[in-house]
């Protein structure tokens, strides 16, 4: 196998306190990558610094919660004088405010549209602006979600701030490509603060946390399992092993990596002249919509307890 080797490279990865930015930051400190750890709580974000330390990594911690220009500009400042340089820039702040669309406030809805959707705007043009002066290239991974690529129930604003989130790293993967800087967007499933809401996940991270292994209906079949599973991706992303992968949305969890579909048609029909509300009620249900699209997350596929 190829050696991934990121010595000498500056990594800042948003929301790395806990969970899957804290995996994804230690991931990338294993592979010899400098990284700046941010989270909004002090004690977590140097409690995360002092564990990759401990590991031999290098880290230091910028406390801040991402969304303003303001606090993106404090990160790559933080890596520039701490390490030097900024290489890798690895957006995964966010928060929820799960509420059914007609219970959603203007405040659940900009919150979360904020820290995720701003938040992963203002840090990737201030990282960008960066690397772009360095003349080196460089790396962004976006994070992303399946709630972005299906829609999920209950998550108006947490859906849509992923779904814009690859788009972004559509676009951004074009604009960037001169300055031979990658964007592409991981879509990771793990067992977090988040999923362990589910009911049908509940019981198993439950055992998973009393020491017992995930089976393997979840690992494969759903492609779930711990933080530290989906993390090998970021610092494969970051190598250069990856330089013409990009544009991509990539997900990863378990024992399983898929790439995940762009939208695109799927089925056309065509009027000489045009279409009139008639002709589309009469041909519809026979040509573009006799296949509909699904929508939502599936539920799992777990043995009945």
């Amino acid at each position: 196998m190829p050696l991934i080797d990121l010595t000498g490279k500056v990594a800042v990865v948003t929301g790395s306190g806990r969970g899957l930015g804290l995996a994804y930051a230690q991931a990338l400190a294993a592979h010899g990558a400098s990284v700046v750890v941010n989270d909004v709580d002090e004690a977590v974000a140097e409690q995360a610094v002092k564990s990759l330390t401990e590991a031999g990594g290098n880290a230091v911690a910028e406390v801040v919660a991402v969304g303003t220009a303001e606090a993106a500009d404090r990160l790559v400042d933080r890596a520039v004088t701490e390490f030097g340089r900024l290489d890798v820039l690895v957006t995964n702040a966010g928060i929820l405010r799960d509420k059914v669309l007609w219970k959603m406030t203007d405040d659940d809805f900009d919150a979360v549209v904020t820290t995720h959707l701003k938040g992963t705007f203002t840090c990737a043009r201030a990282a960008a602006v960066r690397m772009r002066e360095q003349g080196e290239g460089g790396t962004l991974v976006l994070v992303g979600s399946p709630a972005g690529q299906r829609g999920n129930f209950g998550q108006t604003n947490y859906a849509a701030a992923k779904a814009g989130i690859a788009a972004m790293a559509r676009t951004w993967s074009m604009e960037l490509a001169r300055a031979r800087i990658t964007v592409n967007a991981i879509v990771p499933v793990a067992a977090t603060a988040m999923t362990e809401t589910i009911p049908a996940f509940a019981p198993y991270i439950e055992a998973m946390r009393a020491g017992e292994p995930l089976p393997d209906v979840l690992r494969k079949g759903e492609g779930f399992g711990t933080p530290e599973d989906c993390a090998a991706l970021v610092p494969f992303l970051a190598s250069e092993h990856a330089r013409s992968v990009t544009g991509q949305c990539i997900g990863i969890g378990g024992d399983k990596v898929a790439l995940w579909s762009h939208p695109q048609e799927i089925r056309a029909a065509y009027a000489d002249g045009g279409w009139s509300a008639e002709a589309l009620a009469d041909a519809w249900p026979t040509s573009v919509g006799a296949e509909p699209q699904t929508v939502g997350i599936p539920a799992p596929k777990l043995p009945e307890a």
